[in-house]
C-alpha cells in the first residue's frame, strides 16, 4: 500500500538508528523490523532533519529500503478523494524505462494484507511470559 501523509511537514525529525534494540531484541524505535509500505506521498518534505535520535534522513531510509516517495502533492485533496470513493489503485514509478500500463498495478483487495505483515509463528518475549 502507498501511504499518504496529510501532516504539512514531513522529514524534519529524521529516522532513528534501526540497529538499537530493547531488552527483548526488538527494535527500540520501530514497530517492525521492516517497512510495510510500497510508497510514500507527502505534501511538503524537509531535506534538513534535526532530532536528538535522528540517525539518517527519511529520504535515505526510504532509498535504503527501495521505497519510492513523492512530495509536492496536495495530500488533503487526495485524502478527500480517497474518503469519498474508497481506496484507489496507484503506483509510484521512478524513472520508467517503458510506458506505464495496467499490468504494473497491484490490487490490494486481491491480497491477504494482514497475512503479509503478520508473523508466521508465535514469538514469546520475556522469560516469565508463556503462550498459554
Amino acid at each position: 500500500q502507498i501511504l499518504v501523509l496529510t501532516f504539512p511537514l514531513i522529514g524534519n525529525y529524521g529516522v532513528p538508528d534501526e540497529g538499537i534494540k530493547d531488552a527483548y531484541g526488538l527494535p527500540e524505535y520501530f514497530e517492525s523490523n521492516q517497512m510495510h509500505i510500497a510508497g510514500l506521498v507527502v505534501s511538503s518534505y524537509s531535506w534538513e532533519h534535526s532530532h536528538w535520535a535522528a540517525h539518517k534522513s527519511l529520504a535515505r531510509w526510504l532509498k535504503d529500503n527501495n521505497i519510492p516517495g513523492i512530495y509536492g502533492v496536495d495530500t488533503r485533496a487526495l485524502t478527500m478523494k480517497i474518503r469519498s470513493i474508497g481506496a484507489l489503485l496507484g503506483n509510484l514509478v521512478v524513472n520508467p524505462s517503458a510506458s506505464v500500463d495496467s499490468n504494473m498495478f497491484s490490487d490490494p483487495n486481491k491480497r491477504h494484507l494482514a497475512k503479509e505483515v503478520s508473523t508466521k509463528e508465535v514469538k514469546v518475549y520475556g522469560e516469565q511470559n508463556t503462550t498459554s
